[in-house]
């Protein structure tokens, strides 16, 4: 449970920074981040269940950068008051991100 909490924190964080360098990809503070962390780290479990190792976070690949940014893009729309992005916006948000997280593996074991 610990290791949850860590991984949105540290995800709500990285989230504000991105939020901070892309003109195309606003949070609405630190909660409204870790709101949008768990809908995107919800809306990513969804996805991989269904297409399964294809688009894991070992294997991910150009099809997991975009079914990243698809997510991340999608999010809004479930929680708009939280983020607000565009496009081109989750696309570079999508590659920021996976950068991170092969530095900084956020996978709970």
């Amino acid at each position: 449970m610990l290791g949850a909490i860590v991984r949105f924190i540290v995800s709500a964080l990285v989230l504000l920074v991105i939020s901070y360098i892309l003109p195309g990809f606003k949070v609405a503070g630190f909660w409204g981040a870790l709101i949008a962390a768990v809908v995107i780290s919800v809306l990513g479990w969804v996805v991989e269940s269904i297409f399964g190792d294809k688009i894991s976070p070992q294997r991910r690949g150009i099809v997991g950068f975009i079914v990243a940014a698809v997510v991340i893009y999608a999010s809004q729309f479930i929680v708009p008051g939280s983020i607000s992005v565009s496009l081109l916006g989750a696309l570079i948000a999508s590659l920021i991100i996976g950068v991170v997280d092969a530095f900084v593996p956020t996978e709970l074991r």
